[in-house]
This record gives C-alpha cells, sequence and structure tokens, in this order.
C-alpha cells in the first residue's frame, strides 16, 4: 500500500523531471529553433529518457504549450501587478512606466516563440490552441482596464478596455519583433514605453522616438 510520504515524494520528483525537460528544451529551442529539434535532442540535454519525456508530455507541441504557458502567466501577471498598484484610480503613465520596467523581454524566448507561431500558422489545430493562451493574457490585460475604466478614460478610438487589450498586446509584439532584429532591449523597452502611453492616453505625453526599423 502506497503511503502519502512515498506518494509526495514522487509527485515532487515527477514535477522536478517536467521543470528540468522544460528548462533543457527552451535552452534547445532557443539555439537550434524549435522546429529543427527532436525530443531525443531534449531529452540528451535534460538527461533522460524518452519513457520519462512521454510521462510529462505527449510530443513537443504539448512541451512548448506548458513553456507558453508559464511565460503567459509571469507576463500577465507582471502587467497586472504593475496595473493594480494605483488601485481604481489608474494613473496610466505611471503604470506604463512601471509596466515596461518590469516586462519579460527575453530574446531567446522571442525567438522560441517567433519559430512556433510560424509553426502554428502551419497548423489549424496548433494555431487554434496558441490564440486561446494569447486570449488568456489579453484576457488579464483587459480586466484590469474594465475596473479602472470608472476612474482612467480610455481613448474613444480604442472602443473599450477589449480593444485596448488588443491594442496592448499588438505593440508588445510589433516591440518585440524589432527586438528580434536589432538586439536592442533598452531601446525596446523605451520604445513600448512610448507606444503604450499613445495607446492608452491622448498620445500627447511626449513624441515618439526616431529611427526605429
Amino acid at each position: 500500500m502506497e503511503t502519502g510520504g512515498t506518494t509526495g515524494r514522487v509527485t515532487r520528483r515527477r514535477a522536478r523531471t517536467r521543470a528540468n525537460l522544460l528548462r533543457a528544451a527552451f535552452s534547445v529551442f532557443a539555439a537550434k529553433g524549435f522546429g529543427h529539434v527532436s525530443i531525443e535532442e531534449v531529452c540528451e540535454a535534460a538527461g533522460y529518457s524518452r519513457g520519462a519525456f512521454y510521462s510529462n508530455f505527449s510530443n513537443l507541441d504539448e512541451l512548448f504549450f506548458a513553456l507558453y504557458a508559464e511565460r503567459a502567466e509571469l507576463i500577465a501577471q507582471q502587467v497586472s501587478t504593475a496595473l493594480a498598484q494605483d488601485g481604481p484610480d489608474l494613473d496610466v503613465p505611471a503604470a506604463v512606466d512601471r509596466v515596461t520596467a518590469v516586462l519579460l523581454l527575453d530574446r531567446d524566448w522571442l525567438l522560441v516563440k517567433t519559430d512556433f507561431l510560424v509553426h502554428a500558422a502551419r497548423d489549424p489545430q496548433v494555431a487554434r490552441t496558441l490564440l486561446e493562451h494569447r486570449a488568456r493574457l489579453r484576457g488579464a490585460i483587459a480586466d484590469r482596464l474594465a475596473r479602472a475604466r470608472g476612474h482612467t478614460a480610455l481613448p474613444a478610438a480604442l472602443g473599450d478596455a477589449d480593444s485596448a487589450a488588443h491594442a496592448v498586446v499588438a505593440a508588445y509584439d510589433g516591440v518585440t519583433t524589432q527586438l528580434l532584429l536589432d538586439r536592442d532591449v533598452a531601446g525596446a523597452r523605451a520604445w513600448l514605453k512610448q507606444l503604450l502611453t499613445a495607446l492608452l492616453t491622448d498620445g500627447s505625453a511626449e513624441p515618439a522616438p526616431r529611427g526605429r526599423g
């Protein structure tokens, strides 16, 4: 009969194995590209057998979505925490400063995400799952903007909090695409700050910088 202590050890060991597989996969994906990596390479990098892989993931797509969920949760938490500090009276410029100061702008992650985006674009089922993950991120942003709307007006052109959240994510996507090419993290943060300020206010706070490809 299996005891609770044994079960706990098994659960912790499996969680550790899963975490190690995710960490190894991230490194291999970033180095070689998602579409050029095999399950065997992930297992070798993590120091596990194929059996360990299949006890945690059915395929590389599922593993990627586990990685994506981790990053999406981190980004949603970063945005929500930064936006929540003002309480109901959202100070948009100050909140934008906080968001852009902490928001995940990791180039290796962006490389992995971009590779997978191309993969998903060719597979409707994978694309649907990726869209669901992106929708949850937008939902977290829209929820905070909606709760603040009675105190802070959004630009009329955006329509509502959902549309504003779409615009925020689109700005992030655009800035991170530029970051992949020029590797300028500080510039990406400055540009994202300008874009979000323009989107979520009347856009008159500061002029946008020039020369951003």
